[in-house]
């Protein structure tokens, strides 16, 4: 599924940018809401049905908490202290039920579309085991596109007006539009409901200077993906489908391969997705925060996939962290464990739920769950030596800011991501902890193996050029310099010819044609 980098995708994105402007503003939205819903409607045909059902549910749900909550207002005025709890309570398990209710309908479609088929085969494999004469229908069922994505967008919107965040908005076209948004529905970012359903539904005039904007972003996406992801594939599939026959160093090389091509697949999309939102003048918020300058698997979530790990944050493991149950726990394990383990401990209760949910969420499959299980062990270990790891610097009077001790924590990292990647792209458990077991126990690499990776020696090079310079741009940006800004500052001419260059680059040296396999949105299949 190519989506963003076909000539299908462009039709809608050309129909958007040339005739944008010619609608009179109010009208622009409608118009962005119609072009989202026929997108999905040809991609996933009757099953916009599961996208109205979640829009309208979202919909009505956060209306009948704005309600409630006006309703509760109305009733506390003018009452005693004790009256106004009782008002409380009532109304806030009556906002609960809402909230519950709506959760449960869309995982239910959740479960359904992506979750059924693997709890099915699994409990047909328990059955076995238990010699119980009884099997359960495996239903094949085709899931609507960005199920995973749109469901969780959808739900933050609820969240935050259950919490209080946001009010609930009473136009239903704006809810549709902030779900529905063809760019993002596929692979995302997630956005709040603060974030873009004002912009969306403002009908912002597509300005030159935005237009250029993001024409620079989605260009930088191309070369991104083009030349380097889509050329990485070929090694990439060579490797985990002959893992049998390779030595433990091109094992660990098609493990780097992946990580570096999914970083390149996912995070060009969201060039080209931010990209768009900035010709339509709304401000969509960035997915990606160069995560291989990360000294720990904790910060490296901070910066891959940022939506998602704030999703998980802000509406799993804060709750759970911060519930009674979590807080009575904390003030009783401080009185044992003391102030740093005390609450370690509620923390990562919270912080297993979130890499269960995280694992899943990827995909029903025992690969993502061990997945999931992996990131949690490491950032527990994490936690749990840091008091010892802080007290050994301060008794030998180390400086933990060191340049190369932060370029050693950054490179063990960038290692300990790349082992998580093998797991996540095996096509099992098996062939997942033989590959492991090569990489740590077989080094016996043949120089032969190079060769028969599918690539030749000019793929190399310009991969190694091409990650060079990816490389810069991330150095750059880490120091707050904006390639683009500096770009804007030269003259006409020179920032027209580097386009050109740009696009003439992305057209010869690409990889499309014979013997390259181009690779779609990869997040768009978790």
């Amino acid at each position: 599924m190519l989506i963003f980098f076909t000539k299908f995708y462009n039709f809608f994105f050309l129909i958007i940018t040339f005739f944008y402007n010619l609608f009179p503003k109010k009208a622009r939205p409608i118009l962005l809401l119609l072009v989202s819903l026929v997108f999905f409607y040809l991609m996933s045909s009757k099953l916009i049905i599961c996208l109205f059902s979640t829009i309208t549910s979202i919909y009505l749900s956060t209306i009948l908490m704005g309600k409630l909550d006006e309703k509760k207002n109305e009733l506390l005025d003018g009452k005693s202290s004790e009256e106004k709890k009782q008002i409380k309570k009532i109304y806030n398990r009556k906002k609960k039920i809402v909230l519950i209710a709506c959760i449960l309908l869309n995982f239910s479609f959740l479960f359904l579309f992506k979750y059924l088929k693997f709890f099915t085969i699994n409990s047909n494999h328990l059955l076995n085991l238990l010699n119980i004469n009884y099997q359960f229908s495996v239903l094949k069922i085709i899931a609507p596109i960005g199920i995973s994505f749109y469901t969780l967008q959808a739900l933050s919107y609820l969240f935050d007006v259950y919490y209080g965040k946001i009010s609930a908005d009473k136009n239903y076209l704006r809810v549709a539009l902030f779900i529905s948004f063809f760019p993002q529905i596929v692979e995302g970012p997630m956005a709040r409901y603060s974030d873009t359903a004002e912009d969306l539904y403002k009908g912002n005039d597509i300005t030159y200077a935005n237009f250029t904007s993001g024409m620079q972003r989605i260009l930088w996406g191309l070369f991104k993906k083009m030349i380097i992801a889509d050329r990485l594939n070929i090694l990439v599939k060579m490797v985990f489908s002959g893992y049998a026959v390779y030595s433990g160093p091109i094992c660990f090389i098609g493990a780097l391969g992946y990580t570096i091509m999914l970083y390149m697949n996912f995070s060009s999309t969201m060039d080209i997705v931010i990209g768009i939102g900035e010709i339509l003048g709304v401000k969509i918020p960035e997915n990606f925060r160069q995560p291989f300058f990360s000294k720990s698997i904790s910060e490296f979530w901070t910066r891959w996939h940022i939506s998602l790990g704030l999703w998980f944050r802000d509406y799993i493991y804060y709750p759970i962290s911060l519930s009674k149950t979590m807080k009575k726990l904390t003030i009783n394990s401080r009185k044992i464990v003391g102030n740093y383990f005390g609450p370690l401990i509620s923390g990562t209760i919270a912080l297993f739920a979130v890499w269960s949910l995280n694992g899943l969420w990827h995909g029903a499959g025992w690969t993502f769950i061990m997945f999931g299980m992996y990131h949690f062990v490491m950032i527990f270990t994490g936690n749990l030596f840091e008091p010892l790891i802080r007290k050994t610097f301060v008794k030998f009077n180390l400086d933990r800011e060191n340049i190369y001790y932060r370029i050693f924590r950054s490179i063990k990292t960038s290692f300990l991501v790349i082992i998580g990647e093998l797991i996540f792209r095996a096509p099992s458990v098996k062939v997942a902890l033989v590959m492991l077991k090569k990489v740590f126990t077989d080094f016996n690499i043949k120089i032969s193996e190079m060769s028969s990776l599918g690539l030749d020696i000019l793929d190399y090079i310009i991969l190694f050029v091409a990650l060079v310079l990816v490389l810069i741009v991330g150095i750059l940006r880490e120091k707050n310099i904006s390639i683009r800004q500096e770009i804007g500052k030269m003259n006409i001419i020179v920032r027209w010819a580097i386009f050109y260059i740009m696009i003439f680059v992305i057209l010869i040296f690409g990889a499309y044609g014979i013997g390259y396999q181009p690779v779609g949105p990869m997040y768009a299949d978790f």
